[in-house]
């Protein structure tokens, strides 16, 4: 298990193509660069995920989302840049910013600023958003610790963040940025 501290060393791993899994607000997650094609398909393999539902990205600081704050309206804005009591990962129209193979069917993106410590250091190392989806093959549950994620994933991944997993009880809420409609509690 390639257990790794250094938010530096994962980012550069991330820049170089490579997966890694992390913990976030209340499950563990794998993430990569959204914008690398290859290591998105990757972590569709590893899931077996079909591309069609696309991926959440995650960001850690408000200017990591600066694209997509400029293509929203204020309110929208605002929402996206909330800090929630609940983690919420907003659905953002999105026809250029990012590619389809991280918005899958839609012309939109579900989007996230975490609150969470460990991953906002690793956004920030990184500069940048990163893919943040459930560390878990399809049909079993989300891995709640990184032996739990060695288990599923073993040396398929190319390192796990060893930070302490957050204290929220359950993955993000995502909500429709435009109308808060919630899609997933």
């Amino acid at each position: 298990m390639n257990l790794i501290t250094s938010v530096e060393v994962l980012a550069d791993i991330i820049r170089q193509g490579g997966v890694i899994a992390y913990p976030t607000e209340a499950v563990w997650g794998l993430g990569c660069d959204p914008f690398n094609e290859a290591s998105v398909r990757r972590i569709l393999t590893l899931k077996d995920r079909p591309e069609s539902k696309g991926l959440i990205l995650v960001a850690g600081a408000k200017q990591q989302l600066t694209p997509w704050l400029q293509a929203l309206d204020a309110t929208s804005a605002a929402r996206l840049v909330s800090h929630n009591d609940i983690p919420t990962s907003w659905v953002v129209p999105d026809r250029t910013i990012t590619p389809s193979w991280v918005r899958g069917e839609h012309q939109s993106v579900a989007i996230r600023l975490s609150q969470h410590q460990p991953v906002q250091r690793l956004c920030a190392a990184y500069d940048g958003v990163i893919v943040s989806t459930s560390a878990n093959p399809a049909g079993l549950s989300p891995a709640m610790s990184a032996e739990e994620v060695h288990a599923y994933f073993g040396d398929k991944i190319d390192a796990i963040f060893q930070a302490p997993l957050g204290m929220a009880s359950q993955p993000s809420q995502v909500r429709d940025i435009l109308t808060d409609t919630l899609f997933r509690a």
